[in-house]
């Protein structure tokens, strides 16, 4: 495992909240000056105030109780939730460097953050025709504990993932997670893992450079 980024790419953990529309601004921002030439490359861990984002293929039916602010978020996927205890990672991967396959770059990311869950005690994996990252939840039933959704605008990508540590997960009955019905949403905490963000960020930051590697091809660097 390589314990950090390298030169090329900023790794920056917020402690405090951030809203969502002035991270989407933020991040829009870098990810133009990234494909200009005139910014590194990015990932970006935070926290937002609760809030339903809507991807491109979000469904209205499935937004059943708008309790918190609704933001259409550019990115692909349905509706999804933010909250307090949950770490949010943005990738702004310049693809251009990195073989210009959204696919791959997908299917690393949900590698990095299964090889991660790994690494604190958590079994995870993909499941065919779900999109995110599963688990086994207390009553042994499969249950969602992260999301995935990327966008790519002139080869460099946006949005990334969540992974829900601690957050109150009533919140998401608000509506259908990534238009899955039938599965249910976990977190660390419920299956008796009491993890601060800023360590599951440095175990983010060690499995990084297997990430970056998978981005290259290389056999085995990822789940």
């Amino acid at each position: 495992m390589s314990s950090a980024p390298p030169e090329t790419v900023e790794w920056r953990a917020e402690p405090g909240r951030i809203g969502y529309r002035d991270a989407l601004d933020a991040m829009t921002a870098r990810n133009r000056a990234i494909a200009e030439g005139e910014a590194r490359e990015m990932v970006w861990l935070l926290e937002h105030p609760p809030v339903y984002t809507a991807g491109t293929s979000a469904d209205g039916a499935e937004l059943l109780d708008p309790r918190f602010e609704v933001v259409e978020a550019g990115r692909g996927g349905r509706y999804t939730y933010h909250g307090p205890g949950q770490r949010v990672g943005y990738a702004m991967i310049d693809l251009r460097e990195r073989g210009r396959d959204v696919r791959g770059f997908v299917h690393a990311l949900e590698g990095w953050v299964i090889a991660t869950l790994a690494d604190i005690g958590v079994t995870s994996w993909r499941s065919a025709g779900r999109v995110g990252i599963w688990t086994k939840d207390v009553d042994g039933r499969e249950a969602k504990i992260g999301a995935i959704g990327v966008r790519v605008r002139r080869w460099v990508t946006m949005h990334g993932f969540s992974v829900n540590l601690a957050p109150d997960l009533s919140h998401f009955t608000g509506i259908v997670p990534c238009g899955i019905e039938e599965f249910g949403v976990t977190s660390l905490e419920r299956l008796g893992i009491d993890l601060a963000p800023a360590a599951f960020d440095e175990a983010l930051r060690a499995r990084f450079g297997d990430f970056l590697a998978a981005l290259e091809g290389k056999a085995n660097a990822l789940p």
